[in-house]
C-alpha cells in the first residue's frame, strides 16, 4: 500500500510522527511537504495529496492542516476524491465503512499524535462494506460529475 502524505505549517511534528507510524507498519510513505514552519497556504497541500490519489500515485491520502477542515475542502475539489475529517476513530472507521473515503484529513491543533495513529490505525483497518453504501456512493459521485 502506498499512501500520500500532506501538511500545511501547522501540522509539520504531527505529519513527521503519523508518516513515521506508517513507515513501522512497512507502509510506503510519499510526503508531500510542507517541512516548513513558517505560514503558508494549506489548500496547495490538501490538492496535492488529493490528486496524487486520484491520479493513482498513491492508493490513499492523509492531509493535515490546523483543524482538518480546510484542507479537506481543498482535497474534496479534486474529481475522484472523497476526503473525510475525523477526529476520533468511530468515525474514521464509518468513513470506510459506509463511504469509502480515499483520503483521511485530521487537524494537528484537535488530536493528539497518540489519537492521531488511532485515528489512522482504524481509517486503515477498516473496509469499504459495499452493499447498499455502494449506491450511495454512486450517487455522490454523480453530484461530482454535474
Amino acid at each position: 500500500m502506498k499512501i500520500a502524505i500532506g501538511n500545511d505549517h501547522t501540522a509539520v511534528e504531527m505529519k513527521t510522527a503519523v508518516k513515521a507510524h506508517l513507515e513501522e507498519k512497512g507502509i510506503q510513505v510519499t510526503d508531500l511537504g510542507t517541512n516548513e514552519t513558517g505560514s503558508c497556504d494549506y489548500p496547495v497541500y490538501g490538492e496535492k495529496v488529493a490528486r496524487a490519489v486520484a491520479e493513482g500515485q498513491a492508493d490513499l491520502g492523509i492531509a493535515i492542516c490546523g483543524t482538518g477542515l480546510g484542507i479537506s475542502l481543498a482535497a474534496n475539489k479534486v474529481k475522484g476524491i472523497r476526503a473525510c475529517v475525523c477526529s476520533e476513530p468511530y468515525t474514521a472507521k464509518m468513513s470506510r465503512l459506509h463511504n469509502n473515503c480515499n483520503m483521511l484529513c485530521f487537524g494537528a491543533r484537535v488530536v493528539g499524535v497518540e489519537m492521531a495513529k488511532m485515528i489512522v490505525d482504524t481509517w486503515l483497518d477498516t473496509e469499504f462494506e459495499g452493499g447498499r453504501h455502494q449506491r450511495r456512493v454512486d450517487m455522490i459521485m454523480e453530484i461530482e460529475g454535474r
